[in-house]
């Protein structure tokens, strides 16, 4: 939630909103806010303005292992989506996944209501790490880990930040290894093995940024963010304050 909706949905008027900003009289977590269009969370956050303390309910996240076959949607005609497993009675209709994993693709996805979150932890700004298990239908070399650290570029031209390529078997039909990447261009993990003369044949996200995707989830399980995922949350939002 943006600052400058927390203050209107509690009856501030704009130019009174622009006027406590400018007086440095709204405060985040004992601190000024900068600016009015901030993103908060204020069941997670300190937020008051003189006397009053800003108070709503706690945005919603959730951590999902999305299963092969459920796509990365809010609505789908074909295929199930990643809400229909999280909120399959659809009681949350502003939920939302952060970025997208292809439908043949498993592993950690965060769902949840607060908007401006997944743009900002998807922002190239921010280097939110991703990392994911992949399984090849060809032998990796060390020559391709350097590949991946100098830089991936792609058969249509883009040219790929550098990566960390951690091979944990080999063999002339089949390797499977661990990526490190910090962004996410299109199908850019598949392109990426590709452009090294090897095809993916399953692809699984194990953690995106601080969130490891949890063992005890079953693929299709989710469960709320716990307290120390939750700190990450907000400790995040008062850097990008």
């Amino acid at each position: 939630m943006r600052l400058d909706q927390l203050m209107a949905a509690h009856q501030y008027a704009r130019k009174d909103i622009k006027q406590l900003l400018a007086k440095r009289q709204i405060m985040v977590d004992h601190l000024p806010a900068k600016k009015l269009s901030q993103n908060i969370d204020p069941g997670l956050q300190y937020v008051q303005i003189g006397t009053q303390i800003l108070s709503e309910p706690r945005h919603l996240y959730y951590m999902l292992h999305k299963p092969i076959g459920v796509v990365t949607a809010k609505k789908d005609a074909h295929h199930p989506t990643v809400l229909d497993l999280v909120d399959p009675l659809h009681e949350y209709p502003h939920l939302y996944p952060l970025g997208r994993l292809d439908r043949d693709t498993s592993g950690l996805l965060i769902i949840t209501d607060n908007g401006p979150l997944g743009f900002q932890l998807l922002h190239p700004q921010y280097h939110v790490e991703k990392v994911y298990e992949v399984e090849v239908n060809g032998p990796l070399f060390t020559s391709h880990i350097e590949q991946f650290q100098k830089g991936i570029q792609f058969m249509d031209g883009p040219i790929c930040k550098p990566a960390s390529l951690t091979i944990l078997e080999n063999s002339p039909g089949y390797s499977k290894a661990l990526l490190q990447i910090s962004e996410g261009k299109f199908h850019q993990v598949k392109k990426m093995f590709l452009s090294v003369g090897v095809k993916v044949m399953t692809l699984k996200r194990l953690s995106f940024g601080p969130f490891l995707l949890d063992p005890q989830l079953a693929p299709g399980d989710s469960r709320l963010l716990n307290d120390s995922e939750l700190a990450w949350i907000k400790d995040f939002l008062e850097k990008t304050r």
